[in-house]
């Protein structure tokens, strides 16, 4: 086992880390920019180390500085958690070439399904089931008219680096093609570096549907039951529930261990998530997260298992320790993430906590790394933490996220709290009958 862990992160998975290390009896090594130096995870960890300044490329992507503090720490291994460089396959490979442990998959999968085309490609060949879309990249306004007119619209053009959104356009008629197609190329080679594009055939009310999966080193691969994802906004996940509302127990059993055969043949290693879109009772693959996910905490609710610390194990080598037969989903959770914005007009809003206050009570869990009188930056990402509970089943959960939310104080900056109360009060997400675009138009009818 590893005797020191260097988080490559920061914020609530940074502190996340931190927990799940100290109690495995690993030290810890927080990196952290200028603008963290204050930061819970630096106060936490075993020790501290500043990578840059506030922008994340001079200090939180910045792979040289990241690889200098394993090194002058004695750290074993590196954890990217989320985000940031977590799906980067060439700072997996320095971090093996330099004599450190990369806590993440290995760097070959990394790769291959970070390139969407390519992904899927090979789960299509391993017998998973995949929406129509173009066999390899659409390199023309008119090649994409073309496969348009084949397959029907609408029709979705997606980068084939990107993720959360970006690079992605929706088309329902010929006559707006072009000027979609260019949209999404110039936004992919702005956000990815690459304007590589594909398509797919547009489903009209479809759920998100991920499955949590788990390999190790001795060909062993689990899925853990799944989360919906439904409830999003501009692409981006604001709440997150287990097990799904509207999947059988058949329908579960059958994506599962469709997924966990997958994992198996690639020979993966970690965590990692395999995202579908769910419609009608069919299962289409849509992408796979080679990391942690924000949303793992859902899945430790209904299944007692730490996920960090079974990352942590993999990675140094050792069996995965959860029998898949031995696997209950017991109760329901919901998680909600709580991000420094305007609930109603989404711009971000940073600034210091004044007053603080963390929910509690049975079946409340609250991961953040705030407290009151922190400061949030301006310059990384707006969440700033995740309430999730857990009840014996969807109505009791329900009913203990209004009265945690309730009892939350954030005060200083703007959240979006209120905005979750709302959606609870919502009959369409309390009876579980919506698709991933119920929010954007719910919202356009407040």
């Amino acid at each position: 086992m590893f005797k020191k862990v260097l988080i490559a992160n920061r914020g609530e998975i940074a502190l996340r880390i931190i927990r799940a290390c100290r109690e495995m009896d690993i030290e810890t090594v927080a990196v952290h920019s200028t603008a963290d130096a204050n930061a819970m995870a630096v106060r936490l960890a075993d020790e501290s180390v500043c990578i840059g300044p506030p922008p994340g490329k001079d200090s939180y992507l910045n792979i040289p500085s990241i690889l200098t503090a394993a090194s002058v720490t004695g750290a074993d291994a590196i954890h990217p958690g989320y985000g940031f460089l977590s799906e980067n396959a060439q700072f997996a490979e320095m971090i093996e070439e330099h004599g450190f442990t990369f806590i993440g998959p290995k760097p070959e999968h990394i790769r291959m399904m970070g390139d969407k085309v390519m992904a899927k490609k090979t789960v299509k060949e391993l017998g998973l089931p995949v929406v129509p879309g173009s066999d390899g990249a659409i390199e023309t306004a008119e090649e994409g008219m073309k496969f348009a007119k084949k397959v029907g619209y609408p029709i979705i053009i997606k980068a084939a680096s990107g993720g959360g959104g970006k690079g992605m356009q929706v088309v329902t008629k010929e006559e707006d093609f072009a000027e979609a197609f260019s949209t999404a190329r110039a936004e992919s080679k702005v956000n990815f570096g690459d304007d590589t594009l594909y398509m797919e055939k547009f489903l009209t009310k479809p759920r998100h549907i991920e499955i949590q999966i788990f390999g190790d080193s001795q060909g062993n691969a689990i899925h853990l039951g799944e989360r919906d994802c439904s409830i999003q906004r501009r692409h981006q996940k604001l709440l997150e529930e287990a097990p799904s509302p509207v999947l059988s127990e058949d329908e579960r059993s059958k994506i599962g261990k469709l997924a966990a055969g997958v994992v198996k043949k690639m020979g993966y290693l970690g965590a990692g998530t395999i995202e579908f879109l769910f419609e009608d009772g069919e299962y289409y693959f849509m992408d796979m997260n080679t990391r942690i996910q924000v949303e793992h905490p859902v899945t430790e609710m209904i299944t007692g298992i730490d996920l960090i610390a079974e990352q942590i194990r993999v990675a140094a080598g050792e069996p995965l320790s959860i029998n898949k037969d031995r696997i209950r989903l017991r109760g329901h959770s919901i998680e909600v993430r709580i991000n420094a914005e305007d609930p109603d007009t989404f711009m971000p809003s940073p600034g210091t906590i004044s007053q603080f206050h963390m929910p509690g009570g049975l079946g409340v869990r609250f991961d953040s790394a705030m407290y009151q009188g922190y400061t949030i930056p301006p310059y990384y990402d707006s969440m700033i933490g995740k309430l999730i509970v857990h009840g014996r089943n969807r109505e009791e959960a329900i009913r203990r996220l209004r009265r945690a939310i309730t009892e939350t104080v954030v005060e200083g900056v703007k959240t979006t709290l209120p905005l979750h109360l709302w959606i609870l009060e919502q009959e369409e997400f309390l009876s579980g009958d919506y698709g991933i675009d119920w929010l954007e138009r719910k919202l356009e009818e407040r």
